[in-house]
């Protein structure tokens, strides 16, 4: 078994890793960090517990330490990081002297030398870990996942960009209360309301999606050519972000090809059938009511996205259209960062 920790385990992602990784088959948490005012406690003592199951009785009686990698005196070889991203900016680099960090944090995405990752849309940025590691004198390494609702959308542009010239493509995001965490949003603001603006999203998903869906030559990620838009939301959802996007080709095209691509793409994490993969990343739904949040977001236990509506845009020449569903917290953030630790698992460590 694979020794991991969970730096920011009381936090409402952190809780999703602990959900995530309990009876996972290859990894065993023996390390819970959080704050200062939480160090010293169990964790059950330490913790408000926000998930809609049980808190697990593994990690009930683990004492929970600060979140500094000198008190981390048990043998770990991968930790979670679900830290703020200000602190994130510091600590994970102290953390990957020693560890490999899997951030869900957004401090050093897109960083020289560390990996942006969706493993079945660009594995190979995971072969800029040598330089990260000769660069910093480091024996661990940093690797980070992408902002969520970016996950949910770059996994269905994937089989599109690879099989059709992509001219443009447009986003309006309508995202769930538990992106912002469990203190994000005060329910005066959202109740009965849409909240037209979440701080940093679209520069996040106009600069990690073109990235994504970039090109790795070796040295450098060359980004993806197309244009991208995109315009954020919040709703009052608890989990699932839904997204309506609209892709503009540079040629005619079937939409039943489009369908058939989305349907049936599968990546390396499927190849080596890892065991947070879904069976398929990309589920489409034909039903002219779906996908729902409430409904969908579950789908492959959280890591698949569903999409629905696809269909041809009238309006513009070349163009179609179709919205999605992703579980912002499990294929949007913990569940990312397990699946990147499993594919590095599988190849690297």
């Amino acid at each position: 078994m694979v020794k991991v920790g969970v730096l920011g385990a009381t936090g409402m992602v952190g809780q999703r890793f602990i959900q995530l990784l309990d009876n996972h088959p290859d990894f065993e948490i023996t390390a819970l960090a959080a704050s200062s005012r939480s160090a010293g406690k169990r964790y059950e003592d330490a913790t408000t517990w926000y998930m809609n199951n049980e808190m697990p009785e593994s990690v009930k009686d683990i004492e929970v330490i600060e979140t500094n990698p000198e008190a981390m005196d048990n043998d770990v070889d991968i930790v979670f990081s679900s830290l703020p991203a200000d602190f994130a900016l510091t600590v994970e680099k102290e953390y990957a002297k020693d560890y490999v960090v899997a951030s869900n944090a957004s401090a050093h995405r897109m960083k020289k030398n560390i990996p942006l990752v969706i493993p079945e849309v660009n594995p190979e940025c995971l072969d800029m870990i040598d330089a990260q590691q000769k660069e910093n004198n480091w024996d661990g390494f940093i690797v980070t996942n992408p902002n969520c609702s970016t996950i949910a959308l770059a996994l269905t542009l994937k089989p599109v960009v690879d099989n059709f010239d992509v001219k443009s493509v447009r986003v309006s995001t309508m995202q769930a209360v538990s992106g912002a965490g469990y203190n994000g949003v005060p329910s005066m603001a959202i109740v009965d309301n849409l909240v037209p603006y979440i701080g940093g999203e679209e520069e996040k998903m106009e600069s990690e999606s073109l990235y994504l869906l970039g090109s790795f030559d070796g040295e450098k990620v060359v980004n993806a050519d197309f244009k991208l838009s995109a315009s954020c939301h919040r709703v009052p959802v608890i989990d699932g972000h839904t997204e309506a996007v609209f892709i503009e080709l540079a040629e005619e095209f079937d939409i039943d090809d489009v369908s058939d691509k989305m349907a049936n793409f599968k990546g390396l994490p499927q190849e080596l059938n890892l065991f947070s993969a879904p069976e398929n990343p990309v589920i489409v739904k034909e039903e002219s009511d779906r996908p729902q949040p409430r409904m969908d977001r579950n789908a492959g236990n959280g890591m698949a996205v569903t999409v629905g509506r696809l269909r041809k845009d009238s309006a513009f020449d070349n163009s179609f259209k179709y919205v999605l569903v992703g579980h912002n917290t499990i294929r949007g953030a913990a569940g990312a960062s397990i699946l990147n630790a499993e594919l590095i698992n599988d190849k690297i460590l």
